[in-house]
């Protein structure tokens, strides 16, 4: 008898129900406020976010002053910054590969970290064009720079991970050591929580979560933490005498990506940047059934404050007028076509503004959360146009 009128009760609620869904005012509690751990008003909070920081709802006209003021914004909500150090490299171990040397290295990326990165030098005379290559979340966070650079000195079980993973998303191939086999420096960094900048008492999903509420009470966000590291990396690879501090540029994957277009929008020490399998809208992502509504991994990619100012793309297009290029799959189950293509047209029209256009490539492939080699082929054809030739425009 319970259970006949538990299912009256909930019949009769579901129109109230489907009203909160849609955003609109429901007239009685149905017993519960959230689903799928959204709030039922969630409609209403995004139909709130009117992003008047972005360019063409900003009251700044002027593109220069406008892009220096959104900057600004952004960096605003990424406070505090952590303290900043010499870098003071050290090398602690070579290995010569074909074409190229890697070297694992140690350099001060803040005041609070000393980091181990690989760094891959080309043969031959420099100074090189060089590549800031981000790593992918993957919910995977045993390695982190030994996803994209195939690592050396390391035990077994580390070199079968990264195989692995690099099977898994990077279609067998290490995307570092491609592009340094291809005349590029190298450089990848752990990223908090990944690899050696890891958890001590070994790898624990929920971690990422605790870790994030950590840093929000001592008044820092993680992924304005990640952020301010990604920034600091590509400063600390533009220093080298063995680099052209005027051929930077970002790469990534997955969280990679997003990395990579942060990193562009908020330093012009980065020149330019391919982001594969990161660019959406939020009123795309954050929905019941999306994968970033369930919360811990978007962690290390939330910066408090943003959204009420700009989404996802208006802060990608504080890169403009950079060359930049944007690979969504067609089958991603974790970027929604529609929202990709949303995003695409709002830097698209941004590009256009500025007589920019041919700096900006948005394409889909038809693959799904995926880095294939084609993909790689791409950026690699990308960054030949757009960094080894910048001195020329």
């Amino acid at each position: 008898m319970k259970k006949i009128l538990l299912c009256i009760c909930r019949f009769i609620m579901f129109p109230c129900i489907l009203l909160a869904q849609e955003g609109k005012p429901v007239g009685e509690n149905p017993g519960y406020e959230t689903e799928k751990d959204m709030p039922l008003f969630y409609c209403r909070m995004k139909q709130n976010l009117t992003y008047p920081m972005a360019w063409g709802n900003s009251v700044i006209k002027d593109f220069r002053v406008w892009r220096k003021e959104a900057r600004k914004t952004l960096l605003d909500c990424m406070q505090p910054a952590p303290p900043s150090v010499p870098f003071d490299m050290q090398t602690t171990a070579e290995e010569q590969r074909r074409g190229y040397r890697a070297a694992k290295i140690v350099f001060s990326v803040s005041g609070y970290s000393r980091v181990p990165a690989y760094l891959l030098i080309p043969d031959g005379k420099g100074p090189f064009p060089a590549v800031l290559l981000l790593h992918d979340h993957g919910a995977h966070f045993s390695i982190g720079k030994e996803k994209v650079v195939r690592p050396f000195g390391v035990d077994e079980e580390t070199m079968e991970d990264a195989n692995r993973w690099t099977e898994k998303c990077y279609d067998g191939r290490f995307v570092g050591d491609y592009l340094a086999s291809k005349g590029y420096v190298v450089l990848a960094v752990d990223a908090l929580f990944w690899g050696e900048r890891g958890r001590k008492e070994g790898v624990r999903y929920e971690s990422q979560q605790a870790l994030a509420a950590n840093l929000l009470q001592m008044g820092m966000s993680w992924g304005a933490l990640i952020a301010w590291d990604d920034i600091r990396s590509a400063e600390f690879l533009a220093s080298l005498s063995i680099v052209d501090k005027d051929k930077v540029g970002a790469m990534g994957f997955s969280m990679g990506a997003h990395r990579a277009w942060m990193v562009s929008a908020a330093t012009d020490v980065v020149k330019a940047a391919a982001a594969v399998c990161w660019m959406n809208t939020t009123d795309s992502l954050m929905t019941l059934t999306n994968n970033q509504n369930k919360g811990g991994s978007a962690y290390a990619m939330i910066i408090p404050g943003i959204r009420n100012r700009m989404d996802y793309p208006h802060v990608a297009s504080i890169a403009c007028p950079k060359p930049m290029l944007f690979i969504n799959g067609l089958k991603d189950k974790l970027f929604p076509v529609e929202g990709g293509r949303k995003a695409f047209a709002t830097m698209r029209e941004v590009w256009e503004s500025r007589e920019a256009g041919q700096m900006l490539v948005t394409k889909f492939y038809d693959l799904p959360h995926f880095c294939s080699r084609e993909v790689q082929e791409e950026v690699l054809e990308f960054f030949d146009k757009h960094i080894k030739q910048i001195h020329k425009r």
